[in-house]
């Protein structure tokens, strides 16, 4: 399997682009986005602007943005 193409066709994005909770981009907000913050993805609901995601127990878990920002997030699993 070659994924030589696969890397190139996506342009690497500066940290700042990529990194959230440093003030520096704000957390997406198009309905299913999906963040990463402490090896947990949290999706983005609807209207009601809160992310979805589990604890390490597997738990349900809800953040409001400013949780997720105070946490640190990402838009890559590894932070």
């Amino acid at each position: 399997m070659n994924t030589t193409k696969e890397a190139e066709s996506e342009p690497a994005k500066p940290v700042a682009a990529r990194v959230g909770g440093d003030g520096a981009t704000a957390l997406p907000t198009t309905p299913c986005s999906v963040v990463w913050s402490k090896g947990h993805a949290y999706v983005l609901e609807g209207a009601q602007g809160r992310w979805v995601g589990v604890d390490d127990r597997g738990r349900p878990r809800a953040l409001s943005g400013d949780e997720l920002r105070r946490r640190g997030w990402s838009r890559s699993r590894t932070n």
